[in-house]
């Protein structure tokens, strides 16, 4: 993992204009519009900062909806898990996860309030259409090619040592060509095998069970009787993006090829840092174990300020366990956990609220939370925002009509280029292009991604 002192920077291509595609949640088959671009590598940071702009990502592509145009505007919303107080049917399901756990029993109905979500392939199904009409020169292999590759490139490593020198301006152009023309992870990673009853658990290391189990109790009372009985041993581990690649197979049977890589892909770098969390930043997979057998799998962020949940997937023979909402509680509960080291990681993101989708409106059920303003990037209680959203799709939810966004692009000559193998000031690169067309398509950049991330990801021109 690198150090914060030693990260190397954000590489975005964008993608000029919007395009229209399949909406996943209405079905419209040309409804859905949004701004994207493909992230070759990301820092935390910026993550963090993308996605207080209304942000998000599918694998290494990440999208922002155009919020004013789109059929189902899609507004982030964030859980404040310091402060949360489940609800009546979260509750419920935790009874009923308890009472299988204990007893083997099966509850014959859905637990009230039950979120119904939408099946993978149509909760990304617009993200792929999308994906799949660009031309993205970092070509997406195969899994199991990507995995071989790391495996050898780690091996390749060993008995090297790992201290870097300061990278000279050229050295760090090498490097960055070399992210560009894999368009994998530039780090390897290990392959570890599946933990066992009663063994270790991954958590940033190796970390005895008995000891998972035991900081698993101390997340706060409503999660007292989660973890762990001894009777149907459930077990839940934290891995390292693709660590755990082999050992998921079975479940990743139930899904295609294209929701794997939207599942393994990510381009969020590993990052430590003396004040964070022990099992460090980035993509994590949450595995849920059942008699030794993976049932559910969370695929989740962390990032400097939250976890930020991606997505879940698990056997459907076990969907009686409500598993959607019993995962979104465990991450709740590990964010409060994360806090106590790390006092600024205090918030849980739910990705995105869709007021005008009854199937996506459950997210708000999760209080206290908040939704993210589309216009001034501020945040709203939503108990503030549901009146003009009954009354509208879109909103802008900040009532101050003077506010504007303080994080807005104001210098884009500042906005920094990789162009040639050479990173340069937009300033600079300009100069070298006369297309009109060129110019509309950073500035738009620019405008979306505000001008702190502007000034530090290094946008791709070719």
């Amino acid at each position: 993992m690198a150090s914060w002192a030693r990260l190397s920077p954000s590489i975005v291509e964008y993608f000029e204009g919007e395009d229209f595609y399949r909406c996943g949640y209405c079905k419209n088959e040309t409804g859905s519009r949004s701004n994207g671009m493909w992230a070759h590598s990301m820092t935390v940071q910026d993550y963090q900062d993308l996605i207080d702009r209304g942000w998000r990502r599918s694998g290494k592509y990440v999208y922002k909806p155009v919020m004013n145009q789109t059929c189902c505007p899609q507004y982030t919303i964030r859980c404040r898990p310091l402060q949360f107080q489940p609800s009546k049917s979260h509750k419920k399901v935790l009874k009923k996860m308890l009472k299988f756990l204990a007893k083997g029993e099966i509850s014959k109905g859905n637990c009230e309030d039950e979120p119904m979500e939408p099946t993978a392939e149509d909760a990304v199904a617009g993200d792929f259409a999308l994906i799949n009409k660009l031309d993205i020169q970092c070509d997406l292999t195969v899994l199991s090619d990507d995995l071989r590759e790391s495996l050898e490139s780690e091996e390749k490593q060993k008995g090297k040592s790992s201290k870097r020198e300061d990278a000279n301006e050229l050295i760090q152009s090498q490097d960055i060509e070399e992210k560009l023309g894999s368009g994998e992870p530039s780090r390897s990673v290990k392959v570890h095998t599946v933990p066992k009853p009663g063994s270790e658990c991954l958590l940033s290391g190796r970390v005895k069970a008995a000891s998972m189990y035991e900081s698993c109790r101390h997340l706060g009372s409503l999660f007292m009787f989660f973890f762990f009985n001894f009777v149907i041993t459930f077990h839940f581990s934290v891995f390292s993006f693709a660590a755990h690649l082999l050992d998921e197979t079975d479940l990743y049977s139930h899904v295609t090829l294209q929701f794997t890589r939207f599942l393994c892909s990510s381009p969020l770098e590993a990052e430590t840092s003396p004040n964070g969390p022990d099992c460090g930043y980035g993509s994590f997979h949450q595995q849920y174990w059942l008699d030794g057998k993976i049932i559910a799998v969370g695929v989740i962020d962390i990032l400097p300020h939250c976890v930020s949940s991606v997505y879940l997937y698990y056997d459907p023979d076990y969907s009686f366990l409500s598993l959607g909402v019993y995962s979104a509680l465990r991450e709740i509960a590990f964010t409060r956990h994360l806090h106590e080291k790390t006092s600024q990681l205090s918030y849980y993101y739910m990705g995105f609220y869709i007021h005008s989708c009854p199937k996506m409106k459950y997210k708000g059920q999760y209080r206290p939370s908040d939704l993210l303003c589309p216009e001034t990037y501020v945040w709203v209680p939503i108990e503030q925002c549901l009146p003009s959203l009954e009354n509208s799709k879109y909103c802008r939810f900040n009532q101050d009509s003077e506010a504007v966004d303080e994080g807005r692009s104001k210098e884009p000559d500042r906005l920094q280029v990789l162009y040639k193998k050479a990173i340069m000031p937009y300033g600079v690169y300009k100069k070298q292009q006369k297309d009109p067309r060129d110019e509309a398509a950073v500035l738009q950049y620019a405008a979306l991604v505000g001008q702190a991330c502007s000034e530090r990801m290094l946008l791709f021109r070719n």
